[in-house]
């Protein structure tokens, strides 16, 4: 059968989800051991399950994955001047494609329909990322793993998430990471730093929060994107986040 003869996915949305279409953001430490480097196959199968689940409650999940469990280009070129700071994002990019691969791989073995999808066209290994191919993969309830940021250097993966969100008409934009959601201080540092559970994207900017970079937030605030910060480690919070549960920190207009 071909692509265009199989059937579309069941409506997004389904079984009480809030959202029917998101964006996954997914730093590169989210693929690995923590305090650690490189990839760790039990916390990307970690990952996926939760995100094959999330899927099967009816919501299209769109991943976009960062690189810096391999290679940050910023730390690389603060570390050695001898390379071009272009240079270095572009290598930045390509750990991002590594850590696809192994998203893709685990998210398959589960059983789960995906397609991988880079902005630097490399045929043989993963499909161009084009707005339209990629919209008909969610519509047919494939999960998209987007890589390579947007392309260009000199864009951070957070940002490539806040645009990739807006380009693909999501509900919201799910940022995971290792802590509870956003804090008035780093909670790794400071007990006492207060967990937010609703914030303003004026609030973000305001208090420089550390939840996603200045230009992605503008972007999620240009178009009332709502950003959804929670902690991916705790089983099961991906597929709360996309049912729309009080988790986290929600940040919108």
């Amino acid at each position: 059968m071909s692509e265009e003869e199989q059937p579309a996915a069941s409506e997004p949305g389904q079984n009480g989800c809030r959202y029917g279409r998101v964006v996954l953001k997914i730093s590169g430490e989210g693929l690995t051991r923590p305090g650690e480097r490189g990839i760790a196959m039990d916390a990307v199968v970690h990952i996926a399950r939760q995100t094959y689940r999330a899927a099967q409650q009816g919501t299209q999940i769109a991943v976009v994955l960062g690189g810096g469990n391999i290679l940050r280009g910023a730390q690389f070129t603060a570390a050695d001047s001898s390379i071009h700071e272009a240079t270095a994002h572009y290598m930045g990019m390509l750990a991002t494609v590594m850590n696809g691969l192994a998203l893709q791989n685990a998210l398959e073995s589960l059983g789960c329909d995906t397609r991988l999808m880079t902005a630097i066209r490399m045929d043989v290994v993963a499909e161009p990322y084009i707005r339209r191919r990629a919209m008909r993969h969610l519509e047919k309830g494939r999960i998209i793993i987007l890589v390579a940021g947007t392309g260009s250097p000199f864009v951070t993966t957070d940002t490539a998430a806040a645009q990739r969100a807006l380009e693909l008409d999501a509900d919201a934009l799910l940022k995971a990471t290792r802590v509870d959601g956003v804090f008035s201080d780093d909670p790794e540092r400071n007990p006492h730093a207060v967990l937010y559970s609703e914030l303003t994207y004026d609030d973000v900017r305001r208090q420089n929060l550390r939840v996603m970079d200045h230009e992605a937030i503008t972007k999620c605030k240009e178009y009332d994107m709502p950003i959804l910060v929670f902690n991916f480690r705790k089983e099961g919070n991906i597929e709360r986040a996309v049912r729309g549960e009080r988790i986290g920190t929600l940040v919108k207009a």
